[in-house]
């Protein structure tokens, strides 16, 4: 199980997870236009006592990915069974906003300055496309929606 942790889950900045200039059609199950969204996932090792660190530049680090174009939210969840282990997912328009679009733009260079050097080893960066939609539990869809 994770938590997440810095800026509470979603970075947003938004409701409802809508990066700036993204319509909520871009959400899932909502997506209008290019085809479906994508999920990024990095299972991220940091440094042993660098976590509290890795966590303050990482939020440092959240208005640099969320400026990007095709990028719709980003959430970094702390491994409860293993010190030192976070899951990152973002969700990306198309793998080419990831891919091209951020890895090949000067944001990328200061979002690697910060963030990298707290990796060991390094992660390995999958993407992905949903098979099924999400379903919320039972709990979830009981729970009052915030504002």
């Amino acid at each position: 199980m994770a938590t997440a942790v810095g800026f509470g889950g979603d970075y947003d900045a938004r409701s409802r997870g809508v990066a700036p200039g993204r319509s909520p059609a871009a959400l899932p199950g909502g997506k209008a236009g290019r085809g479906a969204m994508i999920l990024e996932a990095a299972m991220l090792q940091v440094r042993p006592g660098t976590e509290g660190a890795f966590e303050h530049a990482f939020r440092q680090a959240s208005p640099i990915i969320a400026s990007i174009d095709g990028c719709v939210s980003h959430e970094l969840h702390r491994c409860l069974e293993a010190t030192g282990r976070y899951l990152l997912l973002v969700r990306w328009e198309t793998l080419e906003d990831h891919t091209v679009g951020f890895r090949l733009s000067p944001a990328y260079d200061e979002w690697r300055s910060l963030l990298h050097h707290f990796y060991d080893p390094f992660p390995t960066v999958e993407h992905f496309a949903a098979v099924s939609p999400r379903v919320p539990s039972d709990a979830e869809s009981e729970r009052p929606r915030e504002p």
